[in-house]
């Protein structure tokens, strides 16, 4: 049923396409950031959710 209403639309076609694109856009735009990061910030983000919510982040020690 829902087969014979989609293919009664004009242009329905063009939809997969569109969101497609914006699905390949997207995670290739999220890996080109990725690779392109600082690597002294993606260390110590990684490091924030191990350490204690008192002990000092190496940004604070490094701003000194």
């Amino acid at each position: 049923m829902y087969k014979n209403v989609l293919q009664a639309i004009d242009g329905i076609e063009i939809y997969p396409l569109i969101s497609f694109s914006i699905f390949f856009v997207f995670f290739l735009g999220l890996i080109v950031y990725v690779a392109l990061m600082d690597k002294t910030y993606a260390q110590t983000m990684s490091s924030i959710a191990c350490g204690d919510e008192d002990e000092e982040t190496t940004l604070d020690r490094e701003k000194r």
